[in-house]
Formats: C-alpha cells, sequence, structure tokens
C-alpha cells in the first residue's frame, strides 16, 4: 500500500455499517464504515466489533493498488450507543446470544435509551417484554454485561497507549479481569504476554500513575535487566553489573535496588550466590537450574568409567579405511578412538580439518561393534546437511539418521516439553551432537537428561566460532571443565588446503589478515573488493547478489547467495540492505502484497523464521521463500525447503527479509555463496570469531566488501565480549 502522504493520524467516530470480511482467528477486519455523510473502507484488527458497533478510529488513509482508497485503522475505541438505533444494532449484532434484531427493537421499543441500565442494573424487567422469561432474561444481562466488559477493557487499553493486536493479546490473556491486572501491576503484562515488553509496560505504568520509585517498577526492572543480559548470553549478573543496568533503564539512582532484589530472591523470581571472585551474583531460575542440572550430570557422566569395545578399535579403523578409501590422519585415528571409548568427547576444529570424516568413522565403527547410534543438530539445516555428509544425499531426517535435537528429544509444547528425559531416555548407546558451539544453556540441560546410564556423548564443533545465540557458552565451558577428553584438529587436509576460503579462515583464526588482493586468480573463492563508503558498498552488494556472482558462478540470487551482516541498522545493517535487495531483486509488480509495520511482504520474498514455534516446527533462523499471499484471508505461505508453514497477519511479527541476515542467525548454516559487508561503522561489532564465522559459511564462494581497516581492526580484535557462565567451575567442583 501507498500512503496519501498524511503527517498526523486523522481520527473518525462512526458505525460499522457492514463487514465484508473477517478472519475470526487473527480479527483482520475489512468493513464499511459511516461517519458524518461519508462511508469509507476500513481495514485492520479490530476485536469483538460488529454491524452497528460504534467507534472511534484513529490511523490513515492509504490507497491499495488493487482496492484503492482504504482507511487503515492504527488504534481503536468502542463508543457506548447513545441512540435507541444504535442501542436496537448493538443488542441485535449476533454478539448476544439469544438476542436477533427483532428481539433487540421489541426491547428498546420498550425501554428506549434506558435500555442498557436497565439490562445491567435491573435484568428481571426484562420479562415485561413478551417472550422473555426469567431465565432468558438473566442469560441475555449476563451476556450484555460480559460485551460492555469486553468494550470497557479495549477503551481502557486504548486510552493508556495500547491498541490492536497487542490490546486482543492482553484481552485474550486476562478477560474482564485485564483492567485489575493493569491497575494493580501492569508490568505483569511485560512477562505473562508475548510481544509485550518492559518499555511498553512501563508507558502504561506511567499513564496510570504509578510512581518512578514505586517497589513494582524497580522490581521490574531488576528482572528485565535480568531477563536482557541472557538475551546477551550471560547466565548471571554481578550485583553491582546489575544494579548499574537496571539504573540505568529505569533512569534512577541505585540505592533502593539492592532492597528490591532481596524482595524478588525471598519471592523465588531470582537465585542469589557468590560465584568466586565475582562476588554476590543474581541469576534467573530457569537459567540457574539449567546450569546446576548440566554440572551435575555432566561430572556424573566424566566419572563413568570407560567403555569397553567388543572388537579391536584399530583394526575397525583400518577396515574403515579399506572400504571407504579414505586415510584418517593421526589426530583424527585419535579422534575416533576417544569417541568410542570415552564417555564424553569434544572434537573442535575449523574448516577443512575433517571432522565429518571423524563422524562418518564413528558411526561406521559403532554399528560394527552392535552400538546404537544418534546423531542430531542444534537446527534442521545442521542435521539434514550431517545426515548428508554421513549417510549420504538419500538420507532424509525423517529416517531418524539424524535429526534437531528438538526432534530426537521429542518436543512437544503441549505436553509439557521434551518428552524425552530422565523418566524416557533416549535409546542409543553413543549420541553425536554437530555444530556444538550453537547448543546454549537449557538445550545442553535437555540432552544430558535425556542420555541413558553408561551412553556416551560426542561434542562436535567449532569452538573458535560465535557462541551459541541462547545463554551459556557450553562448547567452551565443556572444554574448560575438564569433564571432556578434548580433540583439536589443526591439520587442514590437502584438498582443502586449497580453498582461499579455508586458507583465510585460519589465517583470521590465527590472528592474521587474510589475503586481500582483489587480483585473484579466475578459480579463486575468496574476494576482497573495496569500497569505503557505506552506500557504495550497498550498491556493490546489490550488484553482486543480483547480477555478479548469478552470472560468473550460475547461482541462484535468492536461494544460493546469503549476505551476511555484523548488524541490524546503519546504512549497511539487516534492514537497509534488505530493503535494497528486495526493490532489486523482487520489486512489487502489481500483485498481492501483506504490510506489517515498516516491511511489506511478497510472493518470493526470502524471509526468516525470529522465534521457535514448536507446534509447526519452525525455528528461529530458519529461511524460506513466500509462496504465496491471500489478502482476502490476510495469510502467507512460507516455503522452508519443501515443508509449507502457514502465517495469519498478526503473526508476521514472526518474520523477517532474509536476504540480508546478522552472522550470529547464520550459526549452524551453510552457504554457496556468502556476502559479507565490513566496514569501520560497524567497529562495535569487529571481532575475529564474527568475521571467522562469517567466512566459514561460505561453501563455495566468500566476498568482503567493505575497507581493509575494518577488516584489520576485526581480525586484531581478540577480546570477544565474555559471557557470565559458571558451568565449568561448577563441574570441576562436583567431580571432585
Amino acid at each position: 500500500m501507498a500512503g496519501e502522504s498524511h503527517t498526523a493520524d486523522v481520527v473518525l467516530d462512526g458505525t460499522v455499517e457492514r463487514i465484508t470480511f473477517r478472519n475470526e482467528d487473527t480479527n483482520y477486519t475489512i468493513a464499511q464504515f459511516s461517519h458524518g455523510k461519508e462511508t469509507v473502507t476500513i481495514v485492520g484488527e479490530l476485536f469483538g466489533v460488529t454491524e452497528g458497533t460504534h467507534l472511534k478510529l484513529r490511523g490513515q488513509y492509504v490507497v491499495d493498488r488493487k482496492w484503492g482508497r482504504q482507511f487503515k485503522i492504527a488504534s481503536y475505541q468502542p463508543v457506548t450507543p447513545n441512540t435507541k438505533l444504535g442501542i436496537e444494532r448493538f443488542l441485535g449484532s449476533g454478539r448476544i446470544p439469544g438476542i436477533g434484531p427483532q428481539f433487540a427493537k421489541r426491547i428498546v421499543d420498550k425501554f428506549g435509551l434506558e435500555t442498557l441500565e436497565v439490562i445491567e442494573n435491573s435484568p428481571q424487567r426484562l420479562t415485561e417484554v413478551p417472550g422473555i422469561g426469567s431465565a432468558r432474561a438473566a442469560k441475555l444481562a449476563e451476556a450484555v454485561i460480559e460485551r460492555r466488559g469486553e468494550q470497557a477493557v479495549m477503551v481502557f487499553l486504548a486510552e493508556h497507549g495500547v491498541a490492536g493486536g497487542a490490546a486482543v493479546r492482553i484481552f485474550k490473556k486476562y478477560g474482564a479481569d485485564a483492567i485489575n491486572v493493569m491497575r494493580s501491576n501492569p508490568y505483569r503484562i511485560a512477562h505473562e504476554v508475548w510481544g509485550i515488553g518492559f518499555r511498553t509496560a512501563d508507558t502504561i505504568a506511567a499513564k496510570l500513575g504509578i510512581a518512578r520509585d514505586a517497589p513494582e517498577r524497580l522490581e521490574a526492572g531488576l528482572l528485565h535487566a535480568l531477563e536482557t543480559s541472557a538475551e546477551d548470553g550471560h547466565l548471571h549478573l554481578p550485583d553491582d553489573e546489575l544494579i548499574a543496568r537496571a539504573a540505568d533503564l529505569l533512569q534512577v539512582a541505585a540505592d533502593p535496588l539492592p532492597p528490591r532484589l532481596g524482595a524478588l530472591e525471598a519471592r523465588g523470581l531470582v537465585i542469589r550466590e557468590v560465584l568466586g571472585d565475582r562476588g554476590s551474583c543474581t541469576e534467573l531460575p530457569d537459567l540457574h537450574r539449567a546450569e546446576a542440572e548440566s554440572a551435575e550430570l555432566l561430572a556424573e557422566l566424566a566419572k563413568s568409567p570407560a567403555r569397553s569395545f567388543a572388537i579391536d578399535i584399530g583394526a575397525a579403523i583400518h577396515a574403515f579405511e579399506s572400504v571407504t578409501g579414505l586415510e584418517l590422519a593421526t589426530q583424527q585415528r585419535s579422534a575416533v578412538e576417544a569417541a568410542l571409548r570415552d564417555r564424553c568427547v569434544v572434537i573442535t576444529g575449523g574448516p577443512g580439518v575433517g571432522k565429518t570424516t571423524i563422524v562418518k568413522a564413528i558411526v561406521h565403527i559403532a554399528r560394527i561393534g552392535n552400538r546404537k547410534v544418534s546423531l542430531a543438530a542444534p537446527t534442521g539445516r545442521a542435521a539434514k546437511r550431517l545426515g548428508e555428509a554421513v549417510f549420504g544425499a538419500a538420507q532424509r531426517e525423517s529416517a531418524g539418521e539424524a535429526m534437531t535435537i528438538h526432534r530426537l528429544l521429542e518436543f512437544n509444547p503441549r505436553e509439557g516439553g521434551f518428552q524425552r528425559d530422565g523418566d524416557n531416555r533416549l535409546d542409543a548407546d553413543l549420541l553425536v551432537v554437530d555444530e556444538a558451539s550453537m547448543v546454549d544453556a537449557m538445550l545442553f540441560r535437555a540432552v544430558l537428561g535425556a542420555l541413558r546410564p553408561g551412553a556416551q556423548l560426542v561434542l562436535v564443533g567449532d569452538v573458535d566460532q560465535l557462541p551459541s545465540v541462547g545463554p551459556g557458552s557450553v562448547l567452551s565451558d565443556v572444554i574448560d571443565s575438564g569433564a571432556a577428553a578434548v580433540i583439536r584438529l589443526t591439520e587442514i587436509f590437502r584438498q582443502a588446503a586449497q580453498s582461499r576460503i579455508v586458507q583465510s579462515a585460519h589465517k583470521i583464526n590465527h590472528g592474521e589478515l587474510p589475503d586481500l588482493d582483489t587480483a585473484a586468480g579466475a578459480n579463486s573463492d575468496f574476494y576482497f573488493i573495496a569500497r569505503d563508503d557505506p552506500e557504495a558498498a550497498r550498491a556493490t552488494i546489490v550488484e553482486l547478489v543480483a547480477e555478479r556472482i548469478p552470472a560468473r558462478f550460475g547461482l541462484d540470487p535468492i536461494t544460493d547467495v546469503q549476505v551476511l551482516t555484523p548488524m541490524h541498522r546503519g546504512e549497511l545493517g539487516t534492514q537497509t540492505v534488505n530493503r535494497a535487495l528486495q526493490e532489486r531483486l523482487n520489486p512489487s509488480s502489481g500483485g498481492t502484497e501483506m504490510v506489517r509495520g515498516d516491511r511489506t511482504y511478497r510472493r518470493g520474498d526470502k524471509v526468516m523464521q525470529l522465534r521457535n514455534d514448536y507446534d509447526r516446527s519452525v525455528f528461529n533462523g530458519d529461511i524460506g521463500v513466500i509462496e504465496n499471499i491471500d489478502g482476502e484471508a490476510g495469510v502467507i505461505r512460507v516455503d522452508f525447503e519443501g515443508r509449507i508453514v502457514v502465517y495469519e497477519r498478526n503473526e508476521l511479527d514472526q518474520l523477517v527479509h532474509a536476504y540480508a541476515i546478522s552472522v550470529h542467525k547464520s550459526q549452524g548454516s551453510e552457504y554457496p555463496a556468502v556476502v559479507i559487508p565490513l566496514v569501520t561503522q560497524h567497529f562495535m561489532m569487529l571481532q575475529r570469531s564474527l568475521l571467522y564465522t562469517a567466512v566459514t559459511r561460505g561453501k563455495k564462494l566468500v566476498v568482503l566488501v567493505g575497507s581493509k581497516r575494518a577488516v584489520q581492526l576485526a581480525v586484531r580484535n581478540a577480546e570477544a565480549k565474555k559471557r557470565y557462565t559458571w558451568l565449568a567451575e561448577r563441574v570441576r567442583a562436583a567431580m571432585a
């Protein structure tokens, strides 16, 4: 849709004359709305609104390419009907069970403008209307009071700055009790209603007159600071840092915060403990439990005796080499032997060092020895790649050969989470988890808890990559704990060593500048294009993705080429680059589009899921292509590599465009071609582990676009921000 250049919202006061379309799941509505002498088409989310409802709308006029001029609703308020006709239409709208237009007219004819007051305060008088007995009168009064309560909630929320989908979610959560909840402690909604954060709750609280230093506000600020730190990867915060963060967030002095932290601890909302020289630290209960239980389980696993193997491992390795034609190097042999012998093993190393060959050998030999083997990875893409590498392209996740950790542990949100746990263990003697650097603290606890007694765990990953998106530093902490046999692979094999991608990645990881010679050979797979100006860099990236890479390498610009950028904002952030690439690769063609916030979705768009949706088996970081948009039904169908997922209009906050994604979101995935913008504007994010992770995502081609200075800054900065974890220390204490 294109607007008519209004700079401020327009307010319309009138009546819903006719509803032409409504999606009952999303409440997206198209209706004819009469205000004054004009009737206009209105579009937007209207909850509980029927024909005849008197509304005050706030929004803007827009012009839809297909449907013409419309009024797009930003917020609305139901208005109590104050005319006989309005009351009659309200009662006969179909929202009041048992009362149709005829009975509504009889009731209004009898009581006139006092009708609603009679129904609410003297419902027995309804029996004065022929055809209404006492039972029907009671049900009618109950339904009207409920409906009026619903309207009161929506009006209350609108008056306090909450409208549209957010207001609907609040009402659906609390019903008629929403006003009481908001008045008593509006900060509850930040924790209990998806999509509403602390700042929205704080704005509402201010409008309700809650003081800036009110205990509930200070406690909510502390919890929000702790939750935000978890989003940054921390499992706890030292109290001094937590209080400083909360004071900055709340714009209050730090002095009143420690007592509120104590109050949160007393109610079990946080856990506090002294962690070595960090002093007193605070944790969210779920994260504390995950780390503490993981430490106990890992220590128990490590203290178990090594397993004997029914066959000679050395001879089995030799047989594997004969059958496959592969020859294992010394380090690879050590890794296979450890995986078949020790309870917990970590196999780590960069690209081209043969991790996949090791996993193939482990699986092959373990099965010869009649051990049941399970293979898993954190993401669908990583699991698919693992299965194909080990079993061949014909393997399918549904065959059980390699699957996501969530599928392996049979995650079911309706049944309370993972179905494989201490009471229902995995039927596996040996579990291999690939891309283990992506495993966060909560998932690691679930994995350990599902291992049966006597099972072995092998973690395979690159510890030098970025840590998991979720909280924790599991792979590095397991290595530091001393609980695992650690095999560090350093030898780059001859075929991989010929790749400039592999060469460059290892140089970056060792703190050396990769060869940025722009005159690379015709068969090179790693290029650097110098562009110091961000706008020029963006234009070059669009040209590379849309034209130069497809023409030179025969790759599809949407499915095969992925832009990985360090940041979300700025001239080369994901938001700006996505808009530029969408306009080049998938411009508006006059077909159906769907708008949500500042994003316009089109058929053929490349999109990414932002959060785990276990009901539909689509997860944070999954990338798909929009197959179809049904504007009338208000739904979008997305093809995730052959699996169709349907999104309602009010669920589109879960989807962002994915022509460009952050480096963090690329973990566990590989792409035929990767384009990486890197300029000094990104200085806050220029870290060795970030550049290393980005470069290792490319299989056939990596192109850096930016300044040599930015590359130098990234390579030299090995001080990635340390996450606050205590897993290694807990494991060592449990093993003592």
